[in-house]
Formats: structure tokens, C-alpha cells, sequence
């Protein structure tokens, strides 16, 4: 099969590699859909050592099962695989179990490819009203679900309801979109990218702005800088919630002696839980997290291109879709 393969700093190859082999309890699927993540342009970057070359990077995947009792069928992929006995797991809290794995780190192979296998369990079917480049979307939404979920939960929604989300790639419209899908209508996206602030205001229509001013009571951190994590501890309101989700860098930027004194919430969240990804799924079949159109289209064999656009800052859209078939 054809795949996009990670062979280095900024390096990236489309390379015939071999098929996958199936284990028992998994399906083989056909990719039709395969997002760029952030963690993967890390990883392009050397900045993530759990994904050393040669890797096929890739965890935000639609396809269709291609044999087996559910040939044909659409799917959307859970791509975190855990191990369902540890107290995480009994407790719905699968994104915390100690052994679990991702597709796209050793040794799970990613889903840059045309095929992906993948136990059933971790396979969420797609209806056929909605394409499987939208159905791609939802471990980045889930990501985001998850991370508003949690700091919902710790607002104390009686301080006000305004959320400022500081960073608008997909995590960032995603977190705004999931906002507003649990109930805040007041969010402001912080986004100094003129492009892509413009594209977040005309296509996506959020209200963006270039530097986030005002005090909020939930801050979400898409990013995960210091300077971002900076303004996070600035502008959310005693008594406030800021949510992590960023992994950009590991230290730096909080004010911690103003977040002692004003009793601000520090939220880290990591990916999501099963039933964060079914809610998830869901709410984009259902509509509720609205027209997800926002996406940029391109073939695998484009990959390095694509990489290297997002590497320069050159993409207005938050997120592009490889298709390993084009």
C-alpha cells in the first residue's frame, strides 16, 4: 500500500510500504480521509520523542471496512487503544490508562495510508447522510469535547460565562464549537494569524480577534506555549477555569502566584474518553457542532507539500484532509 512515511526532521516521503496485518477482534479500513494533526507536525518537527522516524504518522481517520462480516461499512476511528481493565478504564476514564497507545507512535503504525487496522471496538459507524471527510473531524472535535467538558464541570457558572480560546487551528475552532454545543455563547478566539483569523470570521463564523482582552471565565489554551499560557493567566477572572489542552511546550508562562490568590482552576486534559468520542460523533452527525466546511483537501502524495505550508504558516484553513486515494 501507499503511505506517507515520517523519515526524518521536516522529512516526509510517500513510500509503498506493507499492508497491515490483521489481529483477531480487528477490521481492516480503508482510509478515505486522514487529518494533520498538530502532534504530527511536531513529531515533523523532532520535537516529539514517542514518535521517532520512520514512522507513519496520522490519528484523525475515516474509511470504509474492506472485508469481513462488516464489509463496506463507513467508520470513523477511535484511534486510542486501551487496555479496558485497569481502575482508568473501570472508572470511564480510558484516556489515563497507564498502557494505552495511539495510532501513529510505536508500535501502532498511523493512518497517512491506504489502509489502517484497527480493533472493532475502537470503530464508530458513520451515517451515510455525512461524508467521511467530516467523520475525519471527530478525534480532533472529541479532543476538544472533552477538554470543555471538564472545565465546564469545574465553572462556577455563577462568576459569569464568557470563554476566551487562546489559538485557532482546529483544536482551538473546535474548542469554540464545542463551547457553544454545551451552552457558553460569549467565545472569542484569539487567533494572531491574519489569514487564518480572517478565515475563522468569514468562513467559520467566529467572532476572532488578533489579542484576547477583557477577563473570562473559562480560557482554553489550544496552543500550549508559554506565551500563550501567559495569556491564559491573565485573562481569565478569579475564581476562573483554564483549560490545557496545547502541548507545545512543557514549561513556562504560568503566573502561578496569581492563580494562588485569585483561586484559578488549572484544568490538563489529554485526548478523551470513549464516551466523549460517541458524544462526539453525535453531536456531528446530529449537526449540532455546525457544518464542519472549514477543512482543506489534498491528496497523500501532496503530504510533504502540505507539511511544509503548515510549517511556514502558509494555511488559512485550521485543518487539512489527506485522501491516500487521490
Amino acid at each position: 500500500m501507499k503511505a506517507l512515511v515520517y523519515e526524518g526532521v521536516e522529512t516526509l516521503g510517500v513510500r509503498d510500504v506493507p499492508m497491515p496485518e490483521l489481529r483477531d477482534g480487528q477490521s481492516l479500513v480503508r482510509i478515505t480521509a486522514s487529518g494533520i494533526c498538530g502532534s504530527d507536525m511536531h513529531a515533523y518537527l523532532g520535537h516529539d520523542a514517542r514518535r521517532p522516524a520512520p514512522l507513519i504518522l496520522g490519528h484523525e481517520a475515516a474509511g470504509i471496512i474492506e472485508g469481513g462480516p462488516r464489509d463496506g461499512v463507513r467508520v470513523t476511528i477511535n484511534p486510542l487503544v486501551n487496555c479496558g481493565v485497569c481502575t482508568a478504564c473501570r472508572a470511564g476514564r480510558e484516556n489515563l490508562c497507564p498502557e494505552r497507545l495511539i495510532i501513529s507512535m510505536p508500535p501502532r503504525e498511523g493512518a497517512f495510508a491506504q489502509y489502517v487496522a484497527m480493533r472493532d471496538e475502537n470503530l464508530i459507524v458513520v451515517p451515510d447522510h455525512v461524508p467521511l471527510e467530516k467523520a475525519a473531524l471527530a478525534e480532533p472535535l472529541a479532543v476538544s469535547w472533552h477538554s470543555v467538558r471538564l472545565g465546564l464541570e469545574a465553572m462556577d457558572h455563577g462568576l459569569g460565562q464568557s470563554a476566551l480560546v487562546v489559538g485557532g487551528g482546529a483544536i482551538g475552532l473546535a474548542a469554540a464549537l464545542a463551547l457553544k454545543a454545551q451552552g457558553i455563547e460569549d467565545v472569542t478566539i484569539a487567533e494572531p494569524n491574519d489569514a487564518r483569523r480572517a478565515y475563522l470570521i468569514e468562513r467559520c463564523g467566529q467572532h476572532a480577534v488578533a489579542v484576547g482582552t477583557g477577563s473570562h471565565t473559562i480560557v482554553i489554551d489550544a496552543v500550549g506555549y508559554a506565551a500563550t499560557r501567559a495569556i491564559a493567566s491573565e485573562r481569565c477572572c478569579p475564581g476562573g477555569v483554564i483549560v490545557h489542552i496545547g502541548l507545545g511546550e512543557d514549561l513556562g508562562g504560568l503566573d502561578v502566584r496569581r492563580m494562588t490568590l485569585q483561586e484559578i482552576t488549572f484544568i490538563g486534559t489529554y485526548t478523551y474518553t470513549s464516551q466523549d468520542f460517541r458524544d462526539t460523533c453525535a453531536a456531528i452527525f446530529d449537526g449540532s457542532l455546525g457544518p464542519l466546511d472549514w477543512t482543506e483537501q489534498r491528496s497523500l502524495t501532496d503530504g510533504p507539500q502540505a507539511f511544509a505550508a503548515l510549517r511556514a504558516g502558509a494555511v488559512a484553513a485550521p485543518k487539512i484532509i489527506l485522501d491516500p486515494w487521490a
